[in-house]
C-alpha cells in the first residue's frame, strides 16, 4: 500500500531533473543554445522554478508571451536575458524596459509605444522584431515591414532601442517536411538582410519551437525557442525524442465502498454498475483541470494496476471502478492520474493519452491543472536567482 498522510489530497508533481533533461536533449538535437519557453506560469508547471531549472541546466534565456510573465521572473530575482512577445495597446513598456526585459514588437504601432517609453525614461530599450513570415498571427505584417525595417533603423541611430534579435513563428513545426518551414526560414532571413542593408544588424535569429528544434536542425538559426518539449511531451505525436514528463498529477483515493449491481453513478447515471462492484472517489474534477469530456474514457494508476474512470466527472471528484474485489485499493492510496512512470514499474497514464481521446493536444492538458492541484518540487534546486 502506498499511503501517504503527509501529502495533499491533489498534487501536481514536477521533477525539475527532468526539466533539466529535457532542456539538454533539445540543445543536442538543435545544435543550439535554447531560450526556455516559461510562459502560461511554465505551461502549469510554475514558471519560477522551471525558468531555474532550465537555466541551470545550460538554457541561454527564458521567454514569455505577456510582459507580466517576465516581471513576475524579474521579481523572482532572475536576471537571465528575457523576451517578452505578446503586447496591447495598454502594456506598460516603460516597466518592461526598466526591468532589462527584450521586447519583441510585431507592428511600427507597438515599436512607436516602446519608443516613446525609451524616451521618456531615458533608457534604451531592447528589442526583437518579430515578423510574420507566414504563421498569420501576431508578428509584423508583410506590408508593414519596410516601415517598419526603417523606423527601427532610424530608433537604433537614435539610441532609442538596441535591436537584439529577429523571431518568426512557425505554423507547421509539427510537420518537420512541411516546405512551409523552408520557406518561414527563408523570409526571416530575407527580412534580416533587409536590416542589414539599413545598417541594423540583430545579435541573434529564432524560429524553431519544440518540434523543428527536436527535427530540423537546419532550421535553428543562433538559438531554439522551446516550449513543450521540456516539461517531457513530445511535440510530435508517435515520436520518441527520449524526453521525460515532468509533471505528476495525482491524488489520494478518499473513499473506497462497495456498491450493489444496478447502481448507477454520478450525475445522470451514465455508468450502470453491471455486477456488484467496489468504486473508489478521487478528489480531482473539471474545476481542477480534469476535462469532463473524458468522463468514462481514462484509466487511473494505483499501487501498479489501472483502473477504469467511470460516470461523469464531477467539478471536484471522480469515480473509478476497482472492480468486485476492490483491487487492494484502500482510502488513503495515492491514485496517478498521469505522469512520468518510474524506472522498473508498469507503465502509468500520460497527458498526451487524455488529449488523444478527447481530440485536444497534451499542451492544453498539461497547462490546464489548476484549482487545488498544490504543485511539489523534486529533483532540483527551486531556491535563488539565476
Amino acid at each position: 500500500m502506498t499511503t501517504m498522510t503527509d501529502s495533499p489530497a491533489l498534487a501536481a508533481t514536477v521533477d525539475l531533473s527532468a526539466i533539466a533533461h529535457n532542456v539538454r536533449v533539445v540543445a543536442e538535437r538543435a545544435g543550439a543554445p535554447v531560450i526556455a519557453v516559461v510562459k502560461a506560469d511554465g505551461y502549469g508547471h510554475g514558471a519560477v522554478p522551471v525558468a531555474r531549472a532550465a537555466l541551470a541546466a545550460g538554457a541561454v534565456e527564458l521567454g514569455v508571451a505577456h510582459l507580466t510573465e517576465a516581471l513576475t521572473l524579474r521579481a523572482a530575482g532572475i536576471d537571465a536575458h528575457l523576451t517578452s512577445w505578446l503586447h496591447t495597446p495598454g502594456t506598460d513598456f516603460a516597466a518592461g524596459i526598466a526591468a532589462g526585459v527584450d521586447l519583441a514588437i510585431s507592428s511600427p504601432r507597438q515599436l512607436a509605444a516602446v519608443v516613446a517609453a525609451a524616451r521618456e525614461t531615458g533608457t534604451t530599450a531592447i528589442v526583437t522584431a518579430k515578423v510574420d513570415t507566414g504563421m498569420g498571427r501576431s508578428g509584423i505584417a508583410p506590408d508593414e515591414w519596410a516601415q517598419t525595417a526603417a523606423d527601427l533603423a532610424r530608433a537604433q541611430a537614435e539610441g532609442a532601442i538596441t535591436l537584439r534579435a529577429m523571431m518568426c513563428h512557425l505554423a507547421f513545426g509539427d510537420e518537420p517536411d512541411h516546405p512551409m518551414n523552408s520557406q518561414q526560414a527563408a523570409g526571416l532571413d530575407a527580412a534580416a538582410a533587409d536590416l542589414a542593408r539599413l545598417g541594423v544588424v540583430p545579435e541573434a535569429l529564432h524560429l524553431s519551437n519544440s518540434p523543428a528544434a527536436l527535427t530540423r536542425p537546419d532550421l535553428s538559426r543562433d538559438l531554439v525557442r522551446p516550449g513543450l518539449a521540456l516539461y517531457g511531451c513530445s511535440p510530435i505525436p508517435g515520436m520518441d525524442f527520449g524526453l521525460i514528463p515532468a509533471l505528476t498529477l495525482s491524488a489520494e483515493v478518499a473513499l473506497v465502498k462497495k456498491i450493489p449491481a444496478g447502481q448507477g453513478v454520478s450525475y445522470g447515471h451514465s455508468w450502470i454498475t453491471p455486477r456488484d462492484t467496489t468504486i473508489a472517489v478521487l478528489p480531482a474534477g473539471y474545476a481542477d483541470g480534469v476535462p469532463r469530456l473524458i468522463s468514462g474514457r481514462f484509466e487511473v494508476s494505483i499501487n501498479g494496476r489501472r483502473f477504469p474512470g467511470v460516470g461523469r466527472i464531477c467539478m471536484d471528484q471522480l469515480v473509478l471502478d476497482l472492480g468486485p474485489d476492490g483491487g487492494g485499493v484502500s482510502e488513503g492510496d495515492r491514485a496517478v492520474l498521469f505522469g512520468a512512470t518510474p524506472a522498473g514499474e508498469p507503465e502509468v497514464p500520460k497527458a498526451v493519452d487524455w488529449a488523444e481521446t478527447i481530440g485536444t493536444i497534451d499542451y492544453e492538458i498539461v497547462s490546464g491543472i489548476r484549482g487545488r492541484a498544490q504543485r511539489r518540487y523534486v529533483g532540483g534546486d527551486t531556491g535563488g536567482p539565476v
